[in-house]
């Protein structure tokens, strides 16, 4: 029941007390007394109330300081039963009521919208799926549900499989157990893009209203369809066409990390004929809390999270262990430094496989006799400058000038054509072949690992063997990020000051380097020390990137394009969380295999010093 109004004037005095002390925000206290007040948001009265009577102000203000955005991915945050700022019924209701809106608004007048639905395994997803339904079903909707936990990218292909014109994944991908989001895909399976981004993000944030429908009685009727027996056998079928021949005996590991992969990365591995393939025991469950996993962060970009996995690996005498995070997106990696019995074990950065990967996808590829004279590799302006050197030394274009987010990967396939496609990638352990889907797809990442582990096996190699070739072939490529947590309310102005200081008063250096060029893709302009800047092509971001003086500098290229990246530090916050950042890039010239272990100290001594100037510089 709702509280009567004295109960409110009580709890109404109460956030004003609690204002007047400083507990909570201005903000907070509106927002309150909006959700406390307002029919709109009547159902969540009597939860608000009894956290106000507990005097839960920490919690209230965290809750309620602010609107949590819609960004142009979806929407993604902490879990609370109420509050404008956190995951809830109410906050999920508006995404899903603003996206129908949208999607009414764009289709031809008569036609019935439609939207695929998948959850992966944190704790409310399905519930939260299932809401997502009864707004659509309220809104004239067809939803084609996935029943049970899938993959991300298993979305992105239902959708592209059913012809939806939208699709919602409920997941927060590797983010703490706390969190929960949902993502919003258009027709064709990508995460919405412009202009379609902003006119949901308008709708989102107008949503007085939220509509449902009995999602038993969309089920009873058939505008719930449940796809997922037809979508799963189709999925693993569209991945299973970027399999190359040849050996497949390896000892595969493999840990969904509690999420969802078990669903994709394992299907695809058996049906490619690795038959020696097992799960890691302690994290093959489904659970949202991540139990097992180190910090309960189930994040392969984190080598702590496989150092338990490898030693399983190698009791065993395993070849290669895989790790695809809690939505089956992501792709994490380890193998044996060498095939000597006995040698310890690695784990790959995300930019070291991007290199990997992106070698092993144009090698199958010519296996299968599929290469064309248009082929091409799409990264992003701060991934590894390996990947463009390795492409282009095999005669590939590559577009290696696409923002962070796997998004603008996936609209260059279509920009440039699907038919030249050959792999997409970024740093943060996201990889693509194939168009089957227009997201990163561990289940795709994980045969191509798996292969390219077989078939250097199979010559006497390993793939940490074979990426120091690649080094001195290319250059030696090293890279190191640093995420800068700014949580609460001040969180963000916090970013906000740390970019603004570097555009201001741009470095002069770092570890010894000088800054020999700015970019600012925020203006898209560019500049070096002294010269007036000048415009360059692109699509306009938050992000500054100071290319170094050294090995691999120059000046643009003829056609207007920036040299590979080399030595470089690049700052972007995040759209989705409260955190900044930063990428430390350092390259030397091609050198042979004996030079190579000095040169690697070289560039680690490198990038402590780029590091240390950096922290420096921005206070962090």
């Amino acid at each position: 029941m709702p509280p009567t109004s004295a109960d409110t004037a009580r709890l109404l005095d109460a956030i004003a007390a609690a204002r007047e002390a400083g507990s909570i925000t201005d903000h907070s206290a509106a927002t309150m007394r909006e959700w406390l007040t307002q029919p709109r948001f009547a159902e969540f009265a009597d939860e608000l109330a009894s956290r106000i009577d507990q005097g839960l102000w920490k919690e209230l203000d965290d809750a309620y300081w602010t609107v949590i955005p819609f960004g142009t991915g979806g929407r993604r945050g902490t879990m609370y039963p109420v509050g404008s700022n956190a995951i809830n019924d109410r906050t999920i209701g508006e995404s899903a009521q603003g996206l129908a809106d949208y999607v009414r608004s764009a289709l031809p007048s008569g036609v019935t919208p439609t939207c695929a639905i998948a959850y992966d395994t944190r704790h409310r997803s399905e519930h939260f799926a299932k809401l997502c339904t009864e707004v659509l079903l309220a809104a004239g909707f067809k939803v084609f549900f996935l029943r049970g936990v899938r993959s991300t990218p298993e979305l992105s292909f239902a959708v592209r499989h059913t012809g939806s014109a939208c699709g919602i994944m409920v997941t927060a991908s590797h983010n703490p157990p706390t969190d929960n989001a949902v993502k919003v895909y258009w027709a064709g399976g990508v995460q919405v893009l412009p202009p379609h981004d902003k006119g949901i993000i308008d709708r989102v944030m107008k949503v007085d209203a939220v509509h449902r429908e009995p999602f038993d009685a969309g089920v009873a009727d058939g505008r719930v369809a449940f796809v997922e027996a037809e979508v799963d056998a189709a999925f693993v079928k569209a991945v299973l066409l970027q399999s190359a021949p040849g050996p497949k005996d390896i000892a595969i590991l493999y840990t969904p990390l509690h999420g969802v992969g078990a669903t994709a990365v394992v299907p695809v591995l058996q049906g490619a004929g690795f038959k020696r393939l097992r799960l890691y025991g302690p994290h093959e469950k489904p659970d949202g809390d991540f139990p097992n996993v180190p910090g309960h962060v189930a994040n392969p970009e984190n080598p702590a999270v496989l150092t338990a996995v490898i030693e399983e690996a190698r009791s065993r005498g395993d070849d290669l262990v895989v790790a695809s995070d809690p939505d089956c997106d992501r792709l994490g990696a380890a193998t044996p430094l060498t095939l000597a019995p006995g040698s310890a074990w690695g784990t790959f950065t995300g930019n070291q496989l991007c290199g990997l990967l992106c070698e092993q996808a144009i090698a199958a590829r010519r296996s299968r006799g599929e290469s064309r004279t248009d082929d091409y590799v799409v990264t992003t302006i701060v991934t590894s400058g390996l990947v463009r050197r390795v492409a282009e030394s095999r005669g590939l274009k590559v577009d290696d000038t696409q923002l962070v987010g796997f998004k603008w990967i996936c609209s260059a396939i279509d920009t440039h054509g699907p038919a030249g496609f050959v792999f997409g990638t970024e740093e943060s352990h996201g990889y693509l072949a194939g168009t089957h889907v227009r997201d990163k797809d561990a289940a795709v990442a994980a045969l191509l690992m798996a292969e390219q582990t077989a078939s250097l096996k199979a010559a006497g190699r390993t793939p940490h063997e074979r990426l120091d070739e690649l080094f001195t072939i290319h250059g030696c490529h090293l890279e190191r990020t640093i995420n800068v947590m700014l949580p609460g309310a001040s969180g963000m102005d916090r970013m906000k000051e740390i970019m603004a200081s570097l555009r201001a008063t741009p470095p002069s250096s770092f570890g010894g380097l000088a800054v020999a060029r700015t970019r600012d893709q925020a203006s898209l302009q560019t500049w070096t020390p002294g010269a007036t800047p000048t415009g360059y092509a692109g699509v306009k971001s938050d992000v500054v990137l100071f290319d170094l003086a050294g090995p691999g500098a120059g000046p643009l290229l003829p056609d207007g394009r920036f040299p590979p990246l080399a030595n470089a530090v690049a700052a972007r916050p995040s759209g989705t969380e409260p955190k900044i950042k930063f990428y430390l890039f350092a390259f030397a010239p091609p050198c042979n295999a004996a030079e190579l272990p000095k040169v690697k100290a070289s560039l680690h001594e490198r990038l402590d010093a780029m590091e240390r100037d950096l922290r420096a510089l921005v206070g962090v």
